[in-house]
């Protein structure tokens, strides 16, 4: 583990950034020096192969270096780079603002127009719609393959940058590959995103597929990669990265990272040692269900401690089959731990019938407490279900729709995941006969669906709900690292 710093030179013609060299101008330039993990040093400057494919553990630095590797290229000549994730809705909070971050390292961001333009070393970012433009005319868009019509529609990109890329399916990956080509210059697909699955399309098609018969036939040999960090195979540039390779990672994240064996061993390899392997089908293998006892009261004398602001409510409506389910629950931020404490959970009942329960009653009063105490807290319900939602308004609960959007189940799940460890009271029956087992729905060819599962949990969809506005961070944001060097 190491660091290296690119330097170079920056101007507005075509080709002015030269690693390590300097450039004559009579331009505005500017000098840029960077620190990069000697891990992805050579990555950072090879675009001598069509694809990039980088996987590795949590927090190992891909994002950071591949975002640095784009700016340079930028730079240097004119380009148009779309950046795609699964969902849209996650750009703000991920790759646009990473890449903000790495410009504003380098001197190079801003937000006013009136300091862009073809003399001036500024990258202008806009951030209403997402995007960045350079001097010499480049530009980085971002899109989502949640509305996949948006990617199609779009000319003249030669880079595709696929973050988190076992999330998007293979025919994404196949129509991008396909339909975003240009003529003049040389097409670059990078694709990141860590080993979750050897049933993921990710492992099949770049590591091992199988034949009709089921056998597998290795692809590249992923022991020989892990080995050495990166390998070359049929025009694909492969990289392997671990946290260990990233040299700002506090001791505190990487312990944080040891401590998931202790749960979760399969998410352990992912997260720390970056190694497919992972059988990707259990939701939460972190639940555990609170036994009585001493263990019980820990529990209980822990909600009390944690207040009327820890504590959040969920509602998913049911209908003459499925059930209605309330969710009353408390969120420890700081140890990212989940205590579900109580449900209600009926179905073949009418909204006035279900209001009227007692158990109904004592959730609407506890809310109602919190609120009494300072602590503005709803309960968060299904906003497909307005008219609904409207009936209990006006009988007195204190609820609100939840903010549902293209792809929000996803990322849903992928919040609850978030949680080191979630813990269920014992008389919470139907949240733990729904959700200790709770595994994912698979396609016909064997992948996993991330948003579908083997039965209709509706007491995690009401879990969702309740977390509607709880930020919940996961180990691999960047908000865990050190800043230096970034």
């Amino acid at each position: 583990m190491g660091i290296k710093t690119i330097g170079g030179i920056y101007h507005n013609s075509p080709t002015a950034f030269r690693p390590g060299g300097r450039v004559r101008s009579t331009k505005t330039v500017l000098e840029i020096n960077k620190p990069v993990a000697s891990a992805f040093e050579d990555f950072v400057f090879n675009w001598d192969y069509e694809q990039y494919l980088l996987v590795g553990g949590y927090g190992s630095g891909k994002s950071y270096s591949i975002a640095i590797k784009l700016i340079l290229k930028m730079l240097e000549e004119r380009r148009k780079c779309l950046v795609v994730r699964q969902v849209f809705g996650t750009m703000r909070d991920s790759c646009f603002s990473l890449i903000c971050e790495v410009l504003d390292s380098m001197g190079l961001l801003t937000t006013d127009r009136s300091q862009f333009g073809p003399y001036k070393c500024k990258v202008l970012a806009t951030k209403s719609s997402m995007g960045f433009q350079f001097p010499n005319g480049s530009e980085i868009i971002f899109k989502g393959m949640d509305n996949p019509e948006k990617v199609k529609s779009i000319n003249g990109i030669s880079i595709v940058w696929i973050e988190e890329a076992s999330e998007v399916k293979f025919s994404a990956y196949e129509e991008l590959l396909g339909r975003l080509r240009t003529p003049d210059v040389s097409m670059h697909f990078i694709l990141s995103c860590n080993p979750v699955s050897k049933n993921n399309w990710i492992y099949r098609h770049f590591f091992a597929s199988l034949d009709d018969k089921g056998i597998e036939h290795p692809i590249v040999d992923e022991q020989k990669l892990y080995e050495n960090g990166c390998l070359v195979h049929n025009g694909v540039y492969y990289h392997h990265s671990t946290p260990s390779d990233n040299p700002w990672l506090p001791p505190k994240y990487l312990a944080r990272l040891n401590r998931i064996k202790e749960y979760d061993v399969d998410l352990y390899m992912v997260a720390r040692w970056g190694q497919f392997g992972a059988n990707g089908v259990k939701v939460l293998p972190q639940l555990r269900v609170v036994r009585r006892g001493m263990p019980e009261q820990h529990i209980r004398e822990r909600i009390r401690r944690l207040g009327y602001e820890s504590m959040y409510f969920g509602f998913d409506f049911g209908f003459e089959e499925s059930f209605n389910a309330v969710i009353s629950m408390s969120v420890d931020i700081e140890k990212q731990e989940l205590i579900v404490w109580d449900e209600v959970y009926m179905n073949h009942v009418t909204d006035p019938d279900f209001a009227a329960l007692p158990e109904m009653q004592r959730v609407k009063e506890r809310v109602l407490r919190c609120r009494e105490a300072g602590a503005n807290k709803s309960i968060v319900c299904d906003s497909a279900e307005p008219k609904a939602i409207q009936y209990y308004r006006q009988i007195g609960f204190p609820v609100r729709a939840a903010n549902k959007f293209a792809g929000s189940r996803l990322e849903s799940t992928r919040k609850v995941k978030r949680f080191q460890r979630i813990y269920v009271m014992p008389e919470c029956t139907n949240t733990i006969r729904e959700l200790k087992d709770l595994t994912y729905a698979t396609a016909k060819n064997g992948d996993i669906v991330h948003d579908q599962f083997s039965i209709d949990p509706h007491s995690f969809s009401a879990i969702w709900y309740a977390l509607d506005k709880v930020t919940v961070a996961d180990l691999k944001d960047r908000k865990y690292y050190s800043k230096k060097g970034k």
